[in-house]
């Protein structure tokens, strides 16, 4: 498949939604059958590649992690014809190893949020028709999680190169306690926005992977500062840099692969889980 025929939308978190990153770019407003998405769709070009750049919380970050549209968002990305998803995320660490302003791969996740949609299949008028009882293994999409593990390398950045993100509902952080607990369940990070972010886009059949930057240790250890807001914006700040170059070469290289197959079984796999959607 050549890269006139995919189009990938990124979605970024503060600071890595620069539209300077596109090329030919100009601004669209979308609304979808879920409301409208968290701001305009930004279209363009990464070295000829089709781009849709989408700011999660807003340009000016003021729609919290609960509020955002995450149905709206994804259904405006594919509505726009997106194949492909590569997002970025600044996460807490809960693992020694993984230390702030680290880089990695997520590879699967676990959900604690409470108040969110986590289905396009809701019944509603203008929504697919059916129940989609979606299985999410793998959560995210192989073949885009190892372009990236590639790129960082070509990039001589530190990666992690499998991660088990934690979501929790958020804005608050978690307790000790909480945190202690997400580390026995086997999580490696903490953010606020993977879920349902991931399961949307594999319900809308997109291919999707995500850049994680570790910007804090969370709470857990002893003996050291709890994550606070400034500590956690001066690390992205510092490490911002690196997740662009990551998305514009991943871009680059996603667009040289045949994705032909992929995209069909992905919508077909969504087919194929849905119950009374005839």
């Amino acid at each position: 498949m050549s890269s006139q025929q995919i189009k990938i939308g990124i979605i970024g978190g503060s600071g890595l939604d620069d539209p300077d990153i596109l090329e030919n770019r100009h601004e669209t407003t979308v609304t979808t059958p879920y409301g409208d998405p968290s701001d305009v769709l930004i279209e363009g070009e990464i070295q000829g590649v089709k781009c849709v750049l989408l700011a999660r919380h807003g340009r000016k970050h003021n729609i919290m992690p609960s509020n955002v549209n995450y149905r709206a968002n994804i259904w405006a990305l594919r509505q726009a014809g997106c194949t492909h998803l590569l997002v970025s995320t600044a996460c807490g660490s809960l693992r020694e190893e993984i230390k702030p302003g680290t880089l990695a791969i997520p590879n699967d996740f676990i959900d604690r949020t409470t108040k969110r949609c986590q289905t396009f299949h809701d019944g509603g008028e203008e929504s697919p028709k059916g129940v989609c009882h979606l299985p999410m293994y793998p959560a995210f999409n192989e073949r885009c999680r190892q372009i990236l593990l590639k790129t960082v390398k070509e990039l001589g950045f530190n990666v992690h190169d499998k991660a088990t993100m934690v979501t929790i509902e958020g804005p608050r952080f978690s307790s000790r306690a909480e945190s202690n607990m997400f580390r026995q369940w086997g999580g490696d990070l903490i953010n606020m926005t993977t879920c349902p972010e991931v399961v949307l886009a594999k319900e809308a059949g997109l291919m999707y992977a995500a850049v994680a930057i570790a910007t804090d240790y969370d709470c857990w250890r002893e003996g050291h500062e709890s994550v606070n807001v400034q500590d956690v914006l001066k690390t992205f700040s510092e490490n911002v840099e690196k997740v662009k170059q990551i998305l514009v070469k991943a871009v680059v290289k996603v667009a040289e692969d045949d994705w032909s197959e992929a995209i069909t079984e992905a919508k077909q796999f969504v087919v194929n889980n849905t119950m009374g959607g005839k």
